[in-house]
């Protein structure tokens, strides 16, 4: 938009300059060549009155004295014919334009090199008068014209520039608050809710911009009450565990695997209060080793896969596998993948879990079932599972993955089950291939 401005108004100027140059120049011209014949027919007026009184005196030998060298001050050439057809001065063949002078009439005409200047003297006595001629040749016409021209260029050519540079500074002022709203706004959308712009420009632009900080600290707001909201609700599930626990410890004969659980949904919990009650910028930044988040996973899932007699496997390529989360969110990530396959498969289905790298960069975690495969519709979003779950687990993942710029693909598995392909940007103190 800058270089746009500063082109229409190099081209408005360069147009109107144009228009004024152009006939400008032909006007200095015009000039010039006025100013030269005028010039030569003043000195031959001059010399045609002197050359009356030195014939008329009976002084024809001070006419050589006159006519000089032949040449004027300003380089004409100067010529006088006597009644009696002598030439003085600058020779030429006498034809029509002399005849003409020496009946009496003074005129100019143009020649092919030049312009002629024929002014006559009358003589008392004489049936033919005395000529005076001067020869302008066109380069004594056109004198210092090209030099008035290279300056009138050279004066629209500043004048163009000038245009240009004063219409940049203005468009900079324009473009320039422009740019730094846009700079802040794919910030906003990158989760810095705390970019503002400074309002600067013009009074539409410094009104967007307050605009812009106004969307922004409401965008804010919003997302802290949310979570306190969430927080609290969360909260709220401690008092029911709190009396379950109580039931569960004054069972007799109570479970051990009962008991732990139950301090799994505690961590739970607290997990979900935590995570509402976090900064909102505090994953911003993060960079966390999956590979090593699905080794520790697998110890834990590892127990009940056993439990359903399910044949499991975790393969993972050299790492390590940095991607932009949480440690936290990556382990709800896992969690989530896995807790669907021994949720929604039956007992000893096998399973297997696999962390790689592409070859553009980013980290890829693979889970695979030998079951019945997906149910119809789109299970990746929320509340759309259709085999009787909320269907948000697959939507923790998604966002999780979009969040780092990469993305989930549902697939069928080896032998027909259900695959889930996610695949994560990597975090930027990761590795480079």
């Amino acid at each position: 938009m800058r270089r746009r401005l500063a082109v229409v108004s190099a081209a408005v100027t360069a147009m109107v300059v144009l228009a004024f140059l152009i006939p400008l120049a032909g006007m200095v011209k015009t000039l010039a060549r006025d100013r030269v014949l005028v010039a030569a027919e003043r000195d031959a007026q001059t010399l045609s009155q002197a050359l009356g009184v030195v014939i008329t005196g009976g002084r024809p030998q001070e006419v050589v004295a006159l006519v000089g060298s032949g040449e004027l001050a300003d380089g004409g050439l100067l010529s006088v014919v006597l009644p009696d057809e002598t030439i003085v001065g600058e020779p030429f063949e006498l034809g029509d334009g002399y005849r003409r002078a020496a009946a009496g009439e003074a005129f100019r005409e143009p020649s092919e090199d030049g312009e002629i200047i024929w002014v006559p003297v009358l003589l008392e006595g004489e049936e033919r008068a005395a000529v005076v001629r001067v020869f302008v040749a066109s380069e004594l016409l056109k004198r210092n014209v090209t030099a008035a021209w290279v300056v009138l260029g050279s004066l629209g050519v500043a004048l163009v520039m000038l245009s240009a540079l004063v219409a940049d500074r203005l468009a900079r002022s324009v473009v320039q608050p422009v740019r730094d709203l846009s700079v802040a706004a794919h910030r906003l959308g990158g989760g810095d809710l705390s970019v503002r712009v400074e309002p600067d420009g013009p009074v539409e632009i410094v009104e967007v911009g307050r605009a812009f900080n106004r969307l922004a600290g409401r965008v804010g707001e919003l997302l802290e009450e949310e979570r306190r909201a969430a927080a609290d609700l969360s909260h709220r599930l401690r008092t029911p565990l709190t009396a379950l626990r109580l039931e569960i410890e004054a069972v007799p004969d109570r479970s051990e695997r009962l008991i732990g659980d139950l301090d799994e949904l505690e961590r739970t919990v607290d997990h979900l209060i935590r995570q509402a009650r976090r900064p909102l910028r505090e994953g911003m930044g993060a960079s966390t080793d999956l590979g090593v988040v699905v080794k520790e996973r697998a110890s834990f899932w590892g127990a009940l896969a056993q439990e359903q007699k399910r044949v499991w496997s975790a393969d993972i390529d050299g790492g390590p596998h940095q991607v932009p989360l949480l440690e936290e969110d990556a382990v709800a990530v896992i969690d989530a993948l896995v807790g669907n396959v021994l949720a929604h498969t039956a007992e000893r289905t096998p399973f297997h879990i696999a962390v790689d790298r592409t070859e553009d960069g980013m980290v890829r975690l693979v889970v695979e079932d030998s079951g019945a495969g997906f149910p119809e519709g789109d299970p990746a979003r929320r509340g759309e599972s259709g085999s009787g779950s909320t269907g948000l687990g697959l939507d923790i993942v998604r966002r999780a993955a979009e969040a780092t710029g990469g993305a989930l693909h549902l697939r069928s598995g080896p032998d027909g089950g259900a695959g889930v392909e996610v695949l994560f940007g990597p975090s930027r103190d990761a590795p480079t291939a």
